[in-house]
């Protein structure tokens, strides 16, 4: 009977949710903690978007074209890493150009993101939580998997409205010919597949003992190594470049070595500036995701930072004069005041076992990089747009990396274009960005780590879903963390905070109920490397083994199909940091 009850009390609750969205003059469909929201708030917000929409008619009608947007994200740092002088100080480095820019913008202290690489780009991209699109787990070398064409990018969003949409770095989002940005909407793109890790993958790194066993020609020789296809790292592909309906080519026929990658950040700078002006001379707006790699964990020899570190060090060496440049070149093009310009961390810093000397410390709030608490998900971050968004400004507000999907679509005047038959986490930002603090429209935030959901937030407070302590999650007295008090969570209010077990119950209910009528999808496995119009014969033979493997009693590629049944370890990734 009491089962049958819970069962009738959770379908209320989904058929509340499906009542709200069909009520909602919104097509989009939102995570059902929007709807909630929108009841209470939907009436003011509808005024206000009416405004909203008068004010971005008359600037469109000033500059002839809807604003520019350009989307700067680099790996890996902590609120506060830019924008604030005394951390800076503390930590003995400085950025002048990018502190410039938080102060004649606005500033967020509630950016918060998913916390890792991969998911985090992912979620940009998609305006989804990368539960949703299967992308929640870090790649490396090789994945056989990535971005599924099913889904619908930002890129190809905004191109349908006319933009012009280029990538320039980091892309991180797989290996797999459908992955690729110039096949998920970028008319031009320029990117690295993995992460900085990849700047130790030669024979300096191998010499350095930063990596081991993957170089043979500079170890001696084993008499018991029987197999030479384990890691196959002379197939790997690092850099490609291509664009919209054409192939792939791999850039520098394949070159590996670290010059190339100390080298690819300034040929991104030299391509996403050159693709700015070509498109502002032709009168036509554009769309840039510049994601630098930032971070080789082989530094330079000769320091320019009290801090030595690989952060402060590549903020000056990589960040700063990239976002000199972009400066520079919009006020030389005479649109920098139709150019929105957010500039942000994809994940709180690599706070476990990062590599000697890199930098990476905790920031204010507890974790890091793959944790659930604070200081894996809430990240630097600034938005610039000149004439708009009064300098100066910090924003309390919560908002997400998925906002910007939405946002960004509303600003180019595309929401037409956003998919209808998924939900959508991202939520509409305009308002906060052109009215500024308190008029953002997000309360609420779920953070998944891995395919678990780990954490869950409501306004300042915060429930782990996850936990080893033994008197948390797993016995039923799970406690809440107040944030504004207890930032770093580590003082849980328990007998004070049982009141609101229930509501984050309830809207735990709701998030995972909405996901039945709209079901996540799965990893999209397929061959590494096609569609590479110069592809080398190492890296061929990936997807077409050599005849000498041939003869095996399976086929060697079925191990991709494999692949997604192996069991997933949760204790297998970092844990809160301590």
């Amino acid at each position: 009977m009491i089962k049958r009850l819970a069962v009738s009390g959770l379908a209320m609750l989904l058929a509340s949710a499906c009542t709200a969205s069909e009520q909602s003059s919104d097509p989009i469909i939102h995570d059902a903690e929007y709807y909630i929201l929108e009841a209470q708030n939907g009436k003011v917000w509808e005024v206000e978007d009416g405004q909203l929409d008068k004010k971005l008619a008359e600037l469109k009608k000033k500059y002839g074209t809807p604003p520019n947007i350009i989307h700067y994200m680099w790996d890996d740092q902590p609120v506060m890493s830019f924008g604030d002088p005394i951390y800076q100080k503390i930590r003995g480095y400085e950025t002048p150009h990018l502190n410039k820019l938080a102060e004649e913008g606005m500033l967020f202290s509630r950016m918060v993101t998913e916390p890792g690489c991969t998911p985090s780009r992912s979620a940009v991209l998609t305006g989804q939580l990368a539960i949703r699109t299967g992308t929640w787990e870090i790649g490396f070398p090789i994945e056989y998997t990535g971005l599924a064409a099913e889904n619908v990018t930002l890129a190809e969003v905004l191109s349908e409205a006319g933009y012009a949409t280029g990538f320039f770095g980091k892309l991180h989002l797989g290996d797999t010919e459908e992955s690729y940005p110039h096949n998920q909407g970028f008319d031009e793109a320029f990117w690295a597949l993995y992460n900085q890790v990849t700047s130790l993958y030669n024979n300096m790194g191998e010499g350095a003992n930063a990596i081991v066993g993957m170089k043979e020609e500079l170890l001696a020789e084993n008499p018991y190594q029987r197999d030479h296809t384990f890691i196959q790292d002379e197939a790997f592909v690092f850099y490609l470049e291509g664009k919209k309906g054409g192939q792939a080519n791999e850039w520098r026929d394949g070159s590996k070595e670290l010059k190339d990658y100390k080298e690819f950040d300034i040929e991104s700078r030299k391509r996403a500036l050159s693709f700015i002006k070509s498109n502002a001379e032709a009168k036509k707006p554009f769309y840039v995701a510049w994601w630098p790699l930032m971070i080789s964990f082989i530094t330079e020899p000769n320091k320019v930072t009290l801090q030595r570190g690989m952060v402060g060090e590549e903020y000056m060496r990589v960040i700063e004069p990239d976002i000199a440049a972009l400066r520079k070149t919009l006020e030389e093009l005479g649109i920098a005041e139709n150019t929105l310009i957010v500039a942000m961390s994809d994940n709180g810093p690599m706070t476990h076992n990062p590599p000697p000397g890199a930098g990476l410390g905790e920031g204010l709030f507890r974790g890091g990089k793959g944790d659930f608490t604070e200081g894996g998900v809430r990240v630097a971050a600034a938005a610039l747009w000149p004439g708009v968004i009064e300098p100066g400004q910090l924003a309390g507000d919560m908002i997400h990396e998925v906002d910007l999907f939405t946002t960004f679509a509303r600003l180019a005047g595309a929401r037409q274009n956003i998919p209808t038959d998924r939900i959508i986490d991202g939520i509409d930002q305009t308002a906060l960005l052109m009215k500024g603090d308190t008029n953002g429209r997000r309360d609420y935030n779920f953070i998944y780590q891995g395919p678990d959901l780990a954490a869950t937030v409501k306004d300042h407070y915060k429930i782990h879903w996850t936990s080893n302590d033994p008197s948390q999650a797993k016995s039923g007295l799970t406690a809440v963390y107040d944030l504004y008090n207890d930032h770093r969570e580590v003082n849980p209010i328990v007998v004070g905070g049982f009141h609101m077990k229930e509501p984050f119950k309830r809207m735990r209910a709701r998030h995972e109920l909405w996901k039945e009528k709209y079901p996540d999808r799965q990893h999209k496995r397929a061959p590494a490397y096609t569609g590479i119009a110069n592809a080398r014969p190492e890296t061929i033979a990936i997807s077409k083994p050599p005849a000498a493997l041939k003869d095996l009693p399976y086929d060697v590629l079925q191990f991709i199909e494999q692949l997604d049944n192996l069991p997933y370890d949760a204790a297998g990734d970092p844990g809160p940091g301590e």
